[in-house]
């Protein structure tokens, strides 16, 4: 039996087994960035909600009187057992991310409401081309806006590398400049002699190949150590695992300072629940990685900025299956010791039905890119013109949102 037919039989291709090697070994390789002005070392985290999230059922505008109405049975409510969380006196969380309210409180966290891309259809596919592209429309580039973020950073002395959590790189941070990879569902599989076996065969025949499988199981080491198995098998678990073994490697002193992570199944077009059920469920997990961000990245947390963002939101009313079909605006969830949080961001339309949007979506009033360009801006340095000519092109009049980062 070959190499490649034992690791079919232990589960794994050779390939898959290779993915992290191969993406760490262009580690040494990677530009040299310069260093911020007043001696921070800032990092960036992005989270893709695939799947479209409902911002009304995820920070509800408990204040607007037609909000109950609109969702119905799953609307939040502010008392009763599983009461959501104010906010303020217009809006609250719900019960399921106690980590971010606890961070909100701390001036660590921040929603952007009644926000979207530009897109305005309701194609999941196009829309999170749309918000990871950076272009206004669909199907325009192969690149994303954080890949041509990184790409303009100014050149210096210290490496300014990104990590792609998955086992292919989200769009956002796909393009020219070069980027690492950490793919937790598949890497872990491979079992210890296996991994030894390819090593010593790669020592005889290849040693560049040798080399490179040599880095990337120490880049899964790393991120993955002995207390870093998900438990449970499910999605709360997979989204903590991630975030923690990303956190783990933003945290070291040569390791990545931005990184992009892809949740998935986030469109609930039936049984979405209210304080509890699917929804919940899936709260309770992306609450779970805000967490294990802040423990993982230690230190190096007062100077993170993360931003959570899906492709568009969903109808205001609430269909025959207690679910939402796709909509448009939503909300944009920022954390990090970085932030100037506390505080609910909008310029907020109502829900009546003449002030929604084609009279079944909340309405947009805050450009996602606007936001973005914000965190950009004042966390890692990039002008305006570079923002809005090659990280958002053709966005000259989207003018970064001022005051989110301290």
């Amino acid at each position: 039996m070959d190499c490649c037919e034992s690791l079919t039989a232990a589960g794994v291709s050779r390939r898959a087994l290779m993915l992290g090697g191969a993406s760490f070994a262009a580690w040494a390789y990677l530009p040299k960035f310069a260093r911020a002005a007043d001696g921070r070392d800032p990092r960036v985290i992005v989270v893709i909600l695939r799947g479209a999230l409902d911002g009304l059922a995820t920070v509800a505008p408990v204040g607007d009187p037609d909000y109950a109405g609109l969702h119905g049975a799953i609307a939040l409510t502010t008392d009763g057992p599983h009461a959501a969380i104010g906010l303020d006196s217009f809006f609250a969380l719900h019960p399921s991310m106690p980590v971010f309210a606890r961070m909100y409180r701390d001036k660590q966290a921040a929603v952007v409401h009644a926000v979207a891309t530009p897109y305005r259809d309701r194609s999941h596919f196009d829309g999170q081309d749309v918000l990871e592209s950076g272009f206004a429309g669909p199907g325009r580039v192969q690149s994303g806006w954080l890949n041509r973020a990184l790409g303009a950073l100014p050149k210096g002395e210290r490496v300014m590398s990104a990590l792609a959590v998955g086992p292919t790189t989200p769009l956002v941070l796909r393009g020219p400049a070069p980027t690492v990879g950490w793919a937790p569902a598949i890497l872990p599989q491979a079992a210890d002699d296996t991994a030894m076996r390819l090593l010593d065969l790669y020592g005889h025949r290849d040693p560049a190949l040798h080399e490179a499988l040599a880095q990337g199981l120490k880049l899964e080491k790393s991120a993955s150590g002995a207390d870093m198995k998900p438990k449970g098998g499910n999605a709360v678990a997979a989204m903590r695992f991630a975030a923690k073994g990303a956190a783990k490697l933003m945290a070291a002193d040569d390791g990545p300072r931005i990184g992009a992570l892809a949740f998935d199944g986030w469109d609930t077009h039936a049984n979405e629940g209210g304080p509890v059920g699917r929804l919940a469920f899936l709260l309770s997990g992306l609450d779970g990685a805000f967490a294990e961000f802040e423990t993982g990245l230690g230190e190096r947390w007062r100077d993170t900025v993360v931003v959570v963002a899906t492709e568009f939101g969903r109808t205001a009313r609430i269909n025959g299956t207690s679910g939402t079909d796709h909509g448009t605006g939503t909300i944009a969830l920022l954390a990090g010791g970085a932030l100037k949080g506390g505080r609910v961001i909008a310029d907020w339309p109502g829900l009546k039905t003449a002030n929604l949007y084609q009279a079944r979506d909340l309405a947009p009033t805050t450009d996602l890119r606007a936001v973005v360009k914000g965190v950009l801006h004042d966390h890692l340095g990039l002008g305006e013109q570079v923002l809005a000519q090659a990280v958002f092109p053709d966005s000259a009049a989207v003018k970064p949102m001022q005051g989110l980062v301290g």
